[in-house]
């Protein structure tokens, strides 16, 4: 692949490339390069919004450059501030050790492990000690740190940040100095802190990295960032069955975001699959073909043929309560909308059709019919949905 081909598909999806030609420049330099993406270990299950990242790192990898991915072991004891509006706990040793394993059992779903080098940042971190500590914390002034936007809007709010919280972006800046960095990659709210591994690097006198901010992958809701304390994300450790129910789930505009920024499918593909839709087809074969390629991914294609083919017996063929396999949603709150719940248990593709089902009397929760749109279901007890006579779910509600 020359370099115009690989420019072309390492910026599929990509928000962002800070500086000008930098891209271009350090593929030009014609040796593999060092490419640095970090995970906090404080929530280990990742899901599909964590792939975009993943899947950006593979393309680098098959081109044959050298993936750096740094597990944040010591930072995670201090917690990423990044959209916070209050100062996280940090975590225990133990904790972060045992969310660590289980991210690297995931990535390397991806990955190639043979070809990836896993860091931990603990190892050079710990031996920067409190002078080393100190010197870094002296190359910026608040004033910079206070530029940030998360820190800027709880400074104005008069909401408390903590002095430690200071030192993350500067940490994490070092760990692109100490890895020697060509490239960093993150999402979009992360970018203050990947300019200041370029800053850092400079200051240290290294090659500055080049940045590649990726997009926030919208949850299934279509509103809110994909999120585990959201309820609203798809796990890449999930069973077959839930990812294509939820999947199917999405409404039909979230699908094209999905396809361009998760499927391999080239994107004038995906744009003959959009003609093909305004034409009249059905986009539900779109999103089941785009489902079971993600199971395949992350499963294999028996898997994935097997997930359709038990997801069309529960809408076309029917299934009793009886056989239902029990599904788990989470919600930080302990309770879900029975609206909201019909969408994540696959049953509607949205909930406006849940409440013109409920409208049409055609909505049953544990055999009552319910007409209430603000009917809440709690968490601790199996409820088993049905929609129409054929339809059915059985879900759990889990409090998280």
């Amino acid at each position: 692949m020359n370099i115009t081909q690989a420019l072309s598909l390492l910026g599929r999806g990509v928000h962002e490339v800070l500086l000008g030609d930098a891209l271009k420049e350090k593929l030009e330099l014609g040796r593999p390069l060092k490419i640095k993406a970090g995970f906090d270990p404080s929530a280990p299950d990742l899901h599909l919004g964590h792939t975009l990242l993943l899947k950006k790192l593979k393309e680098f990898q098959d081109l044959g450059h050298h993936i750096q991915f740094l597990i944040g072991d010591f930072t995670a004891m201090i917690g990423d501030p990044t959209g916070k509006n209050v100062t996280r706990q940090p975590l225990s040793e133990e904790a972060v050790q045992e969310n660590a394993k289980t991210y690297a059992r995931q990535v390397f779903k991806v990955l190639d492990p043979d070809k990836t080098e896993v860091l931990y940042n603990s190892r050079w971190l710990k031996a920067l000690g409190s002078d080393g500590l100190i010197r870094l914390a002296a190359t910026h002034t608040v004033a910079r740190m206070l530029e940030r936007d998360d820190f800027e809007k709880r400074y104005k709010g008069n909401q408390p940040i903590a002095i430690h919280e200071f030192l993350y972006p500067l940490l994490q800046g070092y760990d692109s100095v100490a890895m020697e960095a060509d490239i960093e990659l993150g999402g979009t709210d992360q970018k203050f802190n990947l300019l200041m591994g370029r800053e850092l690097q400079k200051h240290y006198g290294k090659a500055p990295q080049v940045v590649m901010t990726l997009p926030l992958l919208e949850g299934l809701d279509g509103v809110k960032k994909m999120s585990k304390s959201l309820g609203n994300y798809v796990g890449i450790e999930e069973a077959p069955e839930s990812m294509v129910g939820k999947l199917m789930s999405v409404s039909d505009d979230l699908m094209w975001r999905y396809l361009e920024l998760l499927s391999e499918k080239p994107l004038s593909e995906i744009a003959a699959l959009k003609t093909e839709v305004v034409a009249g087809r059905n986009p539900r074969h779109i999103k089941m073909d785009f489902a079971k390629e993600i199971v395949t991914r992350f499963y294999d294609k028996t898997a994935a043929l097997q997930a359709e083919q038990a997801f069309d017996a529960r809408f076309a063929d029917g299934l009793t309560p009886e056989n239902l396999e029990l599904q788990i949603l989470q919600s930080t709150e302990g309770t879900l909308s029975l609206a909201q719940t019909l969408k994540q248990a696959g049953l509607v593709s949205s909930t406006s059709e849940a409440f013109r089902k409920m409208n049409e009397r055609g909505v049953r929760v544990d055999g009552e019919v319910v007409t209430d749109r603000q009917t809440q279901l709690n968490s601790g007890k199996t409820h088993v949905l049905q929609i129409g006579k054929r339809s059915f779910a059985k879900v759990e509600i889990k409090k998280i």
